[in-house]
């Protein structure tokens, strides 16, 4: 594995410009540069749960809180043409907000700003202030609580994704949890490279080819940059 940060960084912008079908997957550590907690860094809500200790005050709102760099990062891909679909752990809105087209984008764990239809799993925007679906069934919060089944469509679409992957970028995730895990195996089994950018240990670094510790920041926006000028895009 190469050790310098530039390099790594010229290799992850080859690898994006070769590769025809890149599957980006995302935890809560993408948006812990907008200000939000993640769960299983040195000040992660289940790390403070664990020691005993209640979550950090949020300083914002959460549907105050704006897209990082990471996320604009992840966006770009998407206008470039080179993102095929986008997985993600988070509820907060971020990718969506950041330009993210939602038939790219599988959110495993639902959305604080979405409601999901109980009888047909339609989702609907929660500003709209709809308590039924237009099937009659109603809507009930997205978000998925511990014990409840993930969204199906969400999930078959991200094992279905995974698999066709040859370029599986993780960013911020610590790849611990069902199905979190089961995702990039399903990459590494139809053959792709795999790419973890996260500050902490994953149990995937020993089959990672390319692995950063850095913030994300630190490293998609300068990936993507290079990328784009391998494309012919000079700014």
């Amino acid at each position: 594995m190469k050790n310098n940060l530039e390099e790594k960084i010229i290799t992850l912008s080859n690898w994006l410009f070769e590769s025809q079908y890149l599957v980006v997957f995302t935890g809560a550590g993408i948006s812990t540069e907008s200000g939000l907690p993640d769960f299983r860094g040195p000040d992660g809500l289940w790390t403070r749960q664990e020691k005993g200790l209640p979550p950090n005050p949020m300083t914002t709102a959460w549907d105050a809180v704006d897209p990082n760099q990471g996320h604009l990062a992840v966006a770009e891909l998407q206008r470039l043409g080179k993102l095929k679909f986008l997985i993600s752990q988070n509820v907060d809105n971020l990718h969506l907000k950041s330009g993210i087209h939602p038939d790219l984008l599988a959110e495993l764990h639902g959305n604080i700003t979405k409601l999901r239809c109980k009888r047909c799993d339609r989702i609907t925007d929660k500003a709209t202030g709809r308590t039924n679906c237009g099937c009659g069934g109603r809507l009930v919060p997205s978000v998925v609580d511990f014990g409840q089944p993930l969204p199906k469509r969400d999930l078959i679409l991200s094992f279905e994704h995974s698999s066709k992957s040859d370029l599986f970028l993780v960013l911020g995730s610590s790849l611990v949890v069902s199905p979190a895990l089961d995702m990039p195996k399903e990459a590494l089994h139809a053959g792709a490279k795999l790419v973890i950018v996260n500050k902490g240990e994953t149990p995937f670094d020993q089959f990672a080819q390319l692995r950063f510790h850095e913030n994300i920041g630190k490293v998609m926006p300068k990936a993507v940059r290079k990328l784009k000028k391998l494309m012919g895009f000079f700014e």
